[in-house]
């Protein structure tokens, strides 16, 4: 048995905090703003995950709300929701991500964010694409207010 889901996410740029997409610390003059660190990648590929085993979303699991997750690791809370995909016997089969951006350059962080994502899913890097674009200076991100992320997952039954 398969299960298919998918994710999206956006988050806001802001001044003095850390950029961190998929679990990497990428140098930048600004971070991402959101309860949590604002991994918008690794919120993208938990959503996606949620939404393959059918749970919800990330605000239901790990709500803003709660002081409990004000400036988690995203990466521990999707450690936590790769237990309950798990936990229903599946594992990855491949995941496909795109971040949007129009700066940083993502390029040279891709493999090390390929690396980090195949180690919380537990899978082969082989199993995670991840790629980046711009929008053309078009939109939200053109104007560099922020990022967003897309991924598709395949989890197949073990």
């Amino acid at each position: 048995m398969i299960r298919v889901g998918q994710g999206f996410d956006v988050h806001e740029f802001a001044e003095g905090r850390p950029l961190i997409i998929g679990g990497v610390t990428i140098p930048h003059e600004k971070g991402l703003t959101g309860h949590s660190d604002a991994d918008v990648l690794l919120h993208t590929i938990t959503d996606a995950a949620l939404g393959a085993i059918g749970e919800g979303d990330i605000g239901r699991h790990f709500p803003d709300t709660d002081a409990e997750f004000k400036d988690a690791d995203s990466a521990v809370l999707l450690e936590k929701i790769w237990e309950l995909v798990e936990g229903r016997g599946y594992k990855l089969g491949n995941i496909d991500c795109t971040i949007i951006a129009q700066r940083p350059k993502m390029a040279p962080y891709i493999g090390e964010i390929q690396q980090r994502v195949a180690e919380l899913l537990k899978a082969d890097v082989s199993q995670v694409n991840v790629k980046a674009t711009t929008t053309e200076k078009l939109g939200f991100t053109g104007r560099e207010e922020g990022i967003a992320s897309m991924a598709t997952i395949l989890l197949v039954k073990e």
